[in-house]
């Protein structure tokens, strides 16, 4: 499994809006300049996270978009299932029953749901407001 840009940037673009929640809008702009990333690209998954409801769009001069939730109530695995899709590492755990004629007979079927067990425990576990943490750690840290 390997996470693509999409969901990469969605990520951070999360990561951004749970950072700047003043209650105020944040501009697309602002973000992509924070976050050295293409507005235009951003703009594609900020439409994606509208649609799904994770952020609410403001419109006007003083526009932008803003967290629906609490940053503690989205999930690193709510995002990347959103951008990414499924994030199992094999096709035949993708859907929820496993139509792989060999399932019974395959030996490496048993490692491959470890495996996405083991990346679901994580996903689903890490919340926005720990990136958030853990992105005021690493300030913390930094000394010129």
């Amino acid at each position: 499994m390997k996470i693509s840009t999409k969901g990469r940037y969605a990520l951070r673009l999360m990561l951004d809006l749970a950072q700047h929640n003043t209650g105020e809008p944040v501009r697309i702009k602002d973000i992509a300049a924070r976050q050295e990333l293409s507005d235009k690209y951003l703009e594609q998954i900020i439409s994606v996270l509208n649609k799904a409801g994770f952020v609410k769009s403001i419109r006007g001069p003083q526009g932008g978009y803003r967290l629906t939730r609490e940053p503690g109530q989205y999930t690193v695995g709510m995002i990347l299932r959103l951008t990414e899709g499924s994030l199992a590492p094999v096709a035949c755990l993708e859907d929820e029953v496993n139509a792989c004629e060999r399932q019974d007979i395959c030996a490496t079927l048993k490692l491959w749901q470890m495996l996405n067990q083991a990346v679901s425990d994580v996903v689903d576990r890490v919340t926005l407001a720990d990136l958030v943490d853990w992105e005021n750690e690493k300030m913390d840290c930094y000394v010129i």
